[in-house]
């Protein structure tokens, strides 16, 4: 029976711009939640028992689902979304330097579907000022910081631009995972080619080394065919980075209207419509790995069938944004105690006996 948030709720925000009610979203999780006693109330009725889950890239997380870059770009409400069951957050995309992203409107739902396309365009603070936010608050949960490039920044320079971006939020992160799929900023997707991915990861991991090793993780494209995939999983455990992020937004409208597409123009597409292309990447990674690499899978996760369908390709955590601005409060709770129960339905002892079992 639909609760309070699918019946008043979301409606209400749903009429609103959906930026303007991302942004009032935020503002309601830090305000309502900001509190340590708001936040102990919140995990009380949020949060599961955490299932049995081995250390992921040297790092424990109390649980297997995370919040994808892109929802908390500023590290605002971390410990909020902590307290609502997520086991880790991702926040940024950060770049060296703030920028404004691309012009509005840059964020559309589309509800049928239970999608979204966005082409924000990498909107952030800057490294500097979330990095010094995130060292000023409890951390409720494992956090880790996503990089990318500046816009006005040449593609040639780019590996400069990210070394001095991971210098400074390297302090205040967990892990560090570097954006090289995003659509939305012009020609990143080049970083993915095996010459600039080799020095960027080459650079990026020497830095790591002589200030102070720290998780270094990579997200990449769903548009990426079986060869590109495998040359990508090469060149990350040539560079000995700890994990693989599948995967970024998808530039393919398959099963959105073409009045839809249209009216809305460019963008990355999450959610549902997701959901299959994402899975085919992990799956492909986790068997070229041989399983070697731990997986973060994300993109179209709503359920605890959904998550375990990551989990089955070969994902050993998770994330999901879309599902979250469609489900509400609840949707963390809900996809851990459904992955919890399907689990146990199916005789694994842990989340890790599941991982890859569906390959």
């Amino acid at each position: 029976m639909p609760g309070i948030y699918e019946k008043l709720i979301r409606p209400a925000m749903f009429s609103l711009d959906a930026e303007t009610a991302h942004e009032l979203g935020l503002a309601s999780l830090r305000i309502g939640l900001g509190t340590a006693s708001a936040r102990r109330f919140a995990a009380e009725r949020y949060q599961i028992d955490s299932m049995p889950l081995a250390e992921r890239f040297g790092l424990k997380f109390e649980g297997p689902l995370g919040i994808a870059a892109g929802f908390d770009k500023n590290g605002v409400v971390v410990d909020q979304l902590a307290a609502l069951g997520f086991g880790f957050v991702e926040v940024g995309t950060v770049t060296h330097r703030a920028q404004p992203g691309n012009d509005r409107p840059r964020l559309f739902r589309l509800p049928a579907e239970k999608a979204l396309i966005n082409r924000l365009g990498f909107n952030n603070d800057g490294a500097a000022a979330v990095a010094e936010r995130l060292r000023q608050i409890g951390r409720d949960c494992i956090v880790g910081i996503n990089i990318g490039k500046n816009r006005d920044v040449p593609i040639e320079n780019a590996t400069a631009n990210y070394l001095a971006a991971f210098e400074v939020v390297h302090p205040a992160a967990d892990y560090i995972a570097i954006n090289i799929s995003s659509p939305n900023t012009p020609n990143l997707r080049e970083l993915q080619q095996s010459d600039n991915l080799d020095e960027l990861l080459s650079s990026l991991q020497r830095r790591n080394a002589e200030i102070s090793p720290k998780p270094l993780l990579v997200k990449i494209a769903p548009d990426l065919g079986e060869s590109q995939i495998e040359a990508i999983v090469d060149s990350c455990r040539r560079h000995k980075i700890d994990g693989i992020i599948a995967t970024n937004t998808t530039l393919d409208r398959t099963g959105i209207s073409s009045e839809d597409s249209t009216r809305i123009g460019a963008g990355g597409l999450s959610g549902r419509p997701l959901r299959d292309k994402s899975n085919g990447v992990i799956s492909t990674a986790f068997r070229y790995s041989k399983g070697s690499i731990p997986i973060i899978g994300v993109g179209g996760i709503f359920t605890g069938d959904d998550a375990f369908e990551k989990i089955a390709a070969g994902a050993s955590l998770i994330q999901a944004y879309t599902g979250f601005v469609y489900g509400g409060p609840s949707f963390a709770r809900d996809v851990n105690a459904g992955l919890g129960r399907i689990l146990a339905e199916r005789g694994f002892a842990s989340l890790d006996e599941a991982v890859g079992s569906g390959i």
